[in-house]
């Protein structure tokens, strides 16, 4: 039998996210008395050292104290799907969920998710958030995003990943640029024109990567960090732009009509893929999500 309890793994998480004693009783509504008795019976039922307490300085994680962080939050995940659940033997699914999403997936891809999923699981109680990449990959780290939805790319370790689908990057152009009327277009028939480049990653590494492979030196004319920005730019004329998600509609927020042109020869797609912690045990509905994504996604392609 395990010689520590939910209690305890719940006031070191708090610790942990919070970086000392005090704050985590302060959040916990206990006196810093019961939070170190806490750290202290965890480190005596482990036989390690979990935390380094600094005067003034706060608490940090040894190596034991980290692995024990990443485990248990998957325990009280468990616990917590447990509690809700028993009641009705998991006939209705309960809980919460967070979901991350990279910006510029969010607009194309996030909102068919949260509806598809609501409308599925009523009671599962759904929050979202959007940000760069590395934001989404920080939260899905430590542990305030449950999943997200992003690019496959250069994805950092611990982070386990399914594939939903291959987006495949285009030249966007205004619909009035002389390279309009070609219905595709190579790297090379762009490469002296002022370019648009959307400055965010993993968008700029895809980009560049693409001239490089090539042997081509892009023309950057502006760099931006907002997608709509980029588009804008684009529709006025002030150079094309590289990429992955398109709108339904071809025209900018100012209503400027664009131009979206393929690739020749093909360029590599890049791959859109929900992940989520490994260290972290998925709950029901987490696994709900990935299933949904998956299903969505499996029929879009089929459609």
């Amino acid at each position: 039998m395990a010689r520590y309890t939910l209690r305890q793994l719940e006031i070191f998480i708090a610790v942990a996210e919070r970086g000392s004693m005090s704050a985590a009783a302060d959040a916990l509504l206990v006196s810093q008395s019961a939070v170190a008795g806490a750290i202290n019976a965890l480190e005596r039922a482990f036989g390690a050292q979990l935390t380094i307490r600094r005067k003034a300085h706060g608490v940090a994680l040894t190596a034991s104290g980290r692995y024990v962080l990443d485990r248990a939050k998957g325990l009280l995940n468990a616990a917590t799907d447990l509690e809700l659940h028993a009641a009705d033997a998991g006939t209705e699914l309960r809980g919460s969920l967070t979901l991350g999403c990279y910006r510029t997936l969010a607009p194309t891809v996030l909102a068919a998710l949260i509806d598809n999923y609501s409308r599925q699981y009523p009671f599962v109680e759904l929050d979202f958030f959007v940000g760069p990449q590395s934001d989404v990959q920080a939260g899905l780290r430590s542990g305030s995003l449950d999943l997200a939805i992003a690019y496959d790319v250069a994805l950092p370790s611990g982070l386990l990943s399914q594939r939903l689908f291959d987006a495949v990057p285009t030249i966007v152009l205004a619909a009035d640029h002389p390279l309009a009327t070609h219905p595709s277009l190579g790297l090379a028939d762009v490469a002296d024109e002022p370019m648009i480049l959307l400055d965010v990653n993993p968008s700029r590494e895809n980009t560049m990567m693409m001239f490089s492979s090539a042997g081509i030196e892009p023309n950057i004319r502006f760099k931006t960090l907002d997608y709509e920005v980029t588009r804008s730019l684009v529709g006025r004329g002030m150079g094309y732009a590289i990429l992955v998600q398109q709108p339904a509609a071809n025209q900018s927020y100012e209503g400027r009509r664009l131009a979206v042109r393929t690739i020749e020869p093909a360029v590599r797609s890049v791959p859109v893929a929900i992940t989520w912690p490994a260290a972290i045990r998925r709950s029901q509905s987490v696994e709900a999500m990935i299933t949904l994504a998956t299903q969505l996604y499996r029929e879009l392609a089929t459609d």
